[in-house]
């Protein structure tokens, strides 16, 4: 399983975000792609799995895309519509995309479950970077210290001991899109990244992007169900 990108690529920082919680890291990397000026320099589809593709705005939308923006040097890798178990093979696309561009950091945007039982929003982050961790520390972005990471951010932290890796998580609810959540991963994110993208149109379109991700996943159901109804009739 090889993963070829169509552009040379040299010392990027990668951003990587999957559905997970309130699918706040897919609505997060698209947000980025649509406002960032990036360009697709990779695609990925798993052949294991019902063939299936999205069409949006005319255009087709790959389980697996990687996005570029040159200005600031940075990978968007979006995913959307994968099954969970796909998670370790993503996450070996993710470190053949790190070996082959000698990338500097990566950064996981992800979604938990409300830690505070207060009120949900609030972001928290993990880093195997003492400086990393003291810059998010420095604004105001507290130390996950205690729960269970699950999906292709836990299988990267297994696997990149010895790679900059940071880990941003913002409490959201499990059951449904959360553009607001995801709205605050950018705001952090740009912040310790200075990329300039301003999070507010987000919120003001909350309901278009959930409406969108949301779509995407029930199409991937919707195709997946009838996919194994037509195999119950091959044999019924």
């Amino acid at each position: 399983m090889e993963f070829v990108l169509n552009k040379e690529i040299k010392n990027p920082i990668i951003i990587e975000g999957v559905p997970g919680f309130g699918l706040v890291g897919a609505i997060a990397t698209e947000y980025l792609i649509n406002h960032l000026k990036t360009e697709i320099v990779g695609r990925f589809w798993f052949e294991q799995d019902v063939p299936n593709i999205i069409i949006h705005g005319g255009k087709l939308v790959y389980p697996v895309e990687v996005h570029y923006n040159k200005e600031h040097n940075l990978l968007v890798i979006h995913v959307i519509g994968v099954t969970g178990i796909h998670e370790w093979q993503i996450a070996d696309l993710i470190m053949q995309i790190i070996e082959k561009t000698k990338a500097r950091q990566i950064i996981s945007l992800e979604g938990v479950s409300s830690i505070s039982k207060i009120k949900s929003g609030g972001v928290f982050y993990y880093s195997n970077s003492e400086d990393f961790g003291k810059r998010f520390s420095s604004m105001g972005v507290e130390k996950l210290r205690e729960g269970i990471i699950m999906g292709v951010t836990s299988a990267l932290m297994m696997k990149l001991k010895d790679f900059k890796f940071s880990a941003l998580f913002v409490e959201t609810s499990l059951g449904f899109p959360d553009s607001k959540a995801a709205a605050k991963l950018v705001e952090v994110l740009d912040k310790f990244l200075d990329l300039n993208v301003d999070y507010k149109p987000l919120l003001k379109t909350a309901e278009q992007f959930e409406s969108k991700i949301k779509g995407f996943i029930s199409q991937k159901t919707e195709a997946e169900k009838t996919k194994d109804k037509k195999n119950l009739s091959y044999v019924g």
